[in-house]
């Protein structure tokens, strides 16, 4: 018992390489994604409540902040979130925080509501180059944080819409 104790986190099982190359294992991964995360829905609440950046990007954080306190593995976290490994969420959450700085550096959302957009419309071909797919569907995760943003906000549906996310073709 006495081992167990004094021992466990030593017996934890350790990440050997991300088989990533560039991208090196973060021994204390967890904690710098708790750390990040915290700061992040810090920093958010300079933009206004009712943006959709600010509620995209405090609804995922959240989530992912909530599954790193919940759990102390890295496979686990890794396993819960299926984003890729903790090491990638550490260079995502970097990323977001530094563009959360950006986005209130830029007032991206100051724009006047009288404000007209020139919109210029080219009819020339799409060179064959240029790829001309759709992306995949996004992972299921997203629509059960979506779902759960819906049913937290307890804001009135209008009616004939639905609650089920729909893809436009």
């Amino acid at each position: 018992m006495f081992l167990r104790a004094i021992g466990g986190p030593l017996l934890a099982k350790v990440k050997q390489t991300t088989g990533i190359v560039g991208l090196d294992v973060v021994p204390n991964a967890r904690a710098v994604l708790i750390n990040l995360y915290s700061k992040t829905l810090k920093e958010i609440q300079v933009v206004p409540e009712d943006e959709g950046y600010r509620k995209a990007v405090e609804s995922f954080t959240r989530h992912r902040l909530k599954v790193c306190q919940e759990e102390e593995d890295w496979e686990t976290i890794e396993k819960r979130l299926g984003c890729g490994q903790v090491e990638e969420l550490i260079e995502e959450a970097r990323d977001e925080l530094t563009l959360v700085g950006k986005m209130i550096e830029w007032d991206a959302w100051g724009v006047p509501d009288d404000y007209e957009c020139e919109v210029i419309e080219n009819d020339a071909p799409i060179p064959k180059h240029v790829p001309q797919h759709r992306p995949g569907p996004l992972p299921e995760e997203f629509y059960k944080t979506l779902q759960s943003i819906n049913s937290e906000s307890k804001t009135e549906v209008p009616a004939g819409s639905s609650s089920e996310p729909q893809l436009k073709e």
